[in-house]
């Protein structure tokens, strides 16, 4: 079950719920368990997401904190703008071959139309595997 911020917006809500943070993150296996424009939460497997060598891919890593980001940023520009990433860059400090990832999702600067996101991912043990920055433009619908 994903938290939501008690102010939300039902429309919002509807749209984030409906969509399961899009086509990618339901086919890699993200899972959504708190969200807000300041502090987000989701999980992934790292079973399916390996690369040829059996490591955790770094695009899955990368998928998984622009899914977090972008999501905060919707949540922080409201009903009547969306989150469109101008930037993102990431660094591996460890791999992993199994089990689950966490990654944790946190505002940096919400400001009218930009908003920047840092992610931080980890195995299960709590150890840093990735950092990922974010940032997404508030567009008008």
């Amino acid at each position: 079950m994903t938290i939501f911020p008690e102010n939300l917006a039902p429309e919002l809500v509807d749209r984030l719920i409906s969509s399961g943070g899009g086509e990618l993150a339901r086919k890699l296996g993200i899972e959504f368990l708190e969200l807000s424009a300041e502090y987000s939460v989701a999980t992934m497997p790292v079973e399916g997401n390996t690369q040829v060598v059996g490591i955790l891919h770094g695009g899955a890593h990368v998928v998984l904190g622009e899914s977090l980001g972008s999501i905060s940023s919707a949540i922080h520009g409201g009903p009547e703008r969306i989150a469109v990433g101008i930037e993102i860059n990431a660094t591996h400090s460890r791999s992993t071959s199994s089990g689950m990832v966490t990654a944790t999702c946190t505002a940096l600067n919400l400001g009218r139309t930009l908003a920047t996101h840092e992610i931080v991912i980890r195995d299960e043990q709590g150890r840093r595997l990735s950092t990922v920055r974010m940032t997404n433009f508030l567009k008008d619908l």
